[in-house]
C-alpha cells in the first residue's frame, strides 16, 4: 500500500530492512533520519532512540517534525478501530488504505454512522 500511495512522488522510495536503523541509514548513504512526533509521550521515546542511534553512529542525525494539529491525534490503531466499528476513515487515510481496511476487517455488527450523526 505504501508503494502505491507514494508512487506519484519520484523522490520517495519505500523499503524494508532488518537490524539497526543507523546501519541501514549508512548502507543507503543517508545522513539524516526524519521522525514524526505527535505528543510528549512520543518525544520521550523518540529522544531516547535518537540519542542511542547517535551513540551507535554519530554520522546519522535525527530530525523531529511535528504534524499539523489536525493530525496530532491520529494513529494507526485509532484508524483501524474506527474502521472496524463501521466509521468512515476517508478523511484520515488514502482511498486505497480505506478499501484495504474494509476488505481485511470484519464487518461491523452495527449500522455505520453517517457524517450527520
Amino acid at each position: 500500500m505504501l508503494r502505491e500511495t507514494t508512487k506519484k512522488w519520484s523522490n520517495v522510495r519505500v523499503d524494508a530492512f532488518e537490524g539497526l536503523l543507523v546501519d541501514y541509514a549508512i548502507r543507503c548513504g543517508a545522513k539524516v533520519v526524519l521522525r514524526g512526533i505527535r505528543a510528549v509521550s512520543d518525544y520521550e521515546y523518540e529522544l531516547q532512540m535518537a540519542l542511542m542511534n547517535r551513540k551507535l553512529d554519530a554520522r546519522v542525525e535525527t530530525i523531529f517534525m511535528m504534524p499539523a494539529g489536525a493530525y496530532s491525534y491520529l494513529s494507526s490503531g485509532l484508524v483501524r478501530e474506527i474502521s472496524a466499528l463501521g466509521g468512515s476513515v476517508c478523511h484520515l487515510v488514502p482511498e486505497l488504505v480505506e478499501r484495504e481496511l474494509k476488505r481485511k476487517l470484519p464487518a461491523p455488527s452495527r449500522k455505520p454512522r453517517t457524517k450527520q450523526e
